[in-house]
């Protein structure tokens, strides 16, 4: 069986398909995992709303304690990192990642940054060792096979590859970016458009994005077949 990790970080509550002016990255969010659902019922499914609770942001405590070695934290430190370690354990257990993530201001929600602050943490999901010729980072979770799929809403259009102004869009970028640094680089993403002049341009943005996803949960869902998932990791 697989796990699939539900992430949504929309500020809204509801989905657009449910409420007005709710969220459209939840719709798609939604969409994906029942489509995934309905071709393979018996995956183990995991949900986490970081957007309407979302994780501690990083303190200089908190820093203090990931960068210390495990054996030797004090009980505060152990105290300090208990969410992070709950939500790298998560993370780990998972096969498919299927994160809603909006566009706010160019970049991802707060709220998200601050989950990916807190998965992104040395000795957990990547190593470092000074001593080590070249480069002293590694990922750790890159043995593993994970799928992340980013599903995003934008108020405005043109910010995929090559669109006009796709330099505006440090939402894929970014989150590519750090998933990758742990070892999660097989990604794929759809994203909704023209939110902000609503009616018939994004009622024909979301029902692409919606076949969009549909396709690919079907195409993903029959891919995991062939794939072996290992949660063994090196921790540093």
């Amino acid at each position: 069986m697989t796990t699939i990790l539900h992430l949504d970080s929309s500020a809204r509550p509801a989905s657009s398909d449910q409420a007005t002016f709710g969220s459209h990255s939840r719709r798609l969010s939604a969409r994906f995992v029942r489509r995934w659902r309905e071709l393979r019922p018996r995956d183990t499914l995991l949900y986490r709303d970081v957007g309407l609770s979302p994780p501690k942001p990083v303190t200089a405590q908190w820093i203090h304690a990931a960068f210390t070695k495990a054996d030797q934290r004090t009980p505060w430190m152990k105290a300090v990192l208990q969410e992070s370690d709950m939500l790298v354990d998560e993370l780990i257990s998972a096969d498919v990642i299927v994160a809603g993530v909006p566009m706010y201001n160019f970049n991802v929600p707060a709220q998200f940054k601050a989950y990916i602050d807190n998965v992104v943490r040395v000795g957990r999901t990547f190593g470092f060792d000074r001593s080590r010729t070249g480069d002293p980072y590694w990922p750790l979770l890159s043995e593993m096979n994970k799928i992340l799929v980013i599903l995003s809403s934008r108020g405005d259009f043109g910010y995929d590859p090559s669109g006009r102004i796709a330099h505006l869009n440090h939402v894929e970028p970014s989150i590519r970016t750090a998933f990758g640094y742990i070892g999660i680089t097989d990604v794929y993403s759809v994203a909704a458009e023209y939110d902000e002049f609503g009616e018939e341009r994004l009622a024909r943005s979301l029902l692409e994005a919606e076949t969009a996803v549909d396709r690919l949960a079907s195409r993903l869902s029959e891919r995991v077949d062939g794939l072996t998932f290992s949660r063994d990791t090196e921790f540093a």
